[in-house]
């Protein structure tokens, strides 16, 4: 039997299967609330072994995208449980993606008193720099703050009381989003992070608010509970390669190796952005780990199953392919094509392109 299809142990928990869903964001998170909706969209992709939620961020700072969802008040953190009880009926485990979008934001999409802060007042540069705002269309990103060492210390211990409110959701777990461009992303990479205190100008400096991050989720909630996605040579949202890239991230993968994270999730946008990450960083992140990874990018159930016998992975994390395919364990097991999805609904409200693609 494949092995993508058996059972596997992930800290305390047992998945049923290796499939994990990646997170997307799906933007129907009214007032940025979990919804029935959500319920369902989670609840009908059950199948997998580990579901991963879309950002949800843990500040208000950290909202930048329209009808994103947050965790870091009570209401939000209530409005979550139906979905983890509707996951876990089907006999799945869920984890909350927390994730705070720094400078990929426009103020119109953040609640009253919320603030675009950044590593660093770079603004996301071109072709990143447009943001979808409700009623208004794409305007240019906000122009970021840069934030005082008091806001980094305040918006660390922001994620480890959103890690808090995830499991008193019922959350299995947490996966702190320090790829793709956002906030803790910003801070890896000399790009968008051009301090001159502790947490800028080199290595260990930029992996500082990633690590300190970490360590207190882990001091919230435990270290079987947190993973995190990194997204070396990821050029999303106007990161990409820099000088000493391999280096850095070796350190930042054995500290985080240290603290005892339960996963590293690596993600490969390659196929989106025709920029190859090189699989010697993704080797290397395994090694200096020591624990279980998860791969994402382009796979199919061959090539997942191929990458795990050959130990490049523990686990293997599908994103579009769950969207038009709610039963994409069932097919991949049994060979049924798949349903291609409709790029136009992926972030429109409603339930179109959301909760109404058929199983097969």
């Amino acid at each position: 039997m494949s092995k993508l299809f058996g059972e596997f142990k992930l800290g305390d928990i047992t998945l049923k299967n290796r499939v994990v869903m990646a997170p997307m964001t799906r933007s129907r998170a009214i007032d940025n609330l979990a919804n029935d909706l959500m319920k369902t969209y989670y609840e009908q992709r059950s199948e997998a072994g580990l579901i991963i939620t879309e950002g949800v961020s843990p500040s208000p700072n950290g909202l930048g995208y329209p009808r994103i969802p947050g965790i870091f008040n009570e209401a939000q953190r209530d409005s979550w449980k139906p979905v983890t009880e509707a996951v876990h009926a089907q006999g799945s485990k869920i984890f909350l993606q927390i994730m705070h979008s720094g400078r990929v934001s426009h103020e119109a999409n953040l609640p009253e008193g919320g603030k675009v802060i950044a590593p660093s007042a770079i603004p996301a540069p071109e072709p990143f720099n447009k943001m979808y705002v409700d009623g208004e269309g794409m305007l240019e990103v906000s122009q970021p703050q840069e934030m005082t060492t008091e806001e980094i210390k305040s918006t660390i211990q922001e994620f480890a009381i959103t890690a808090k409110l995830a499991v008193e959701a019922g959350f299995d777990g947490v996966e702190l989003h320090a790829a793709n461009g956002y906030l803790p992303n910003q801070f890896l990479n000399p790009k968008s992070n051009q301090r001159t205190d502790e947490y800028g100008g080199s290595n260990e400096n930029r992996n500082r608010f990633v690590l300190e991050m970490a360590k207190a989720a882990v001091e919230a909630i435990g270290a079987s509970k947190v993973g995190i996605r990194l997204s070396p040579y990821g050029v999303f949202n106007g990161m990409g390669e820099f000088d000493g890239i391999d280096e850095q991230y070796a350190q930042l993968a054995e500290e985080l190796g240290k603290i005892g994270l339960v996963y590293i999730h690596l993600a490969d946008m390659s196929a989106m952005t025709q920029v190859p990450v090189p699989s010697e960083i993704k080797e290397t992140i395994q090694a200096k780990f020591g624990g279980t990874i998860i791969l994402n990018g382009s796979y199919n159930a061959e090539k997942a199953d191929a990458d795990i016998e050959a130990g490049k992975a523990e686990l293997v994390a599908f994103g579009v392919p769950f969207i038009a395919n709610p039963d994409l364990v069932t097919r991949m097991k049994d060979g049924i094509g798949l349903a291609m999805p409709n790029q136009d609904t992926f972030y429109t409200p409603g339930a179109e392109g959301y909760t109404d693609y058929p199983k097969a």
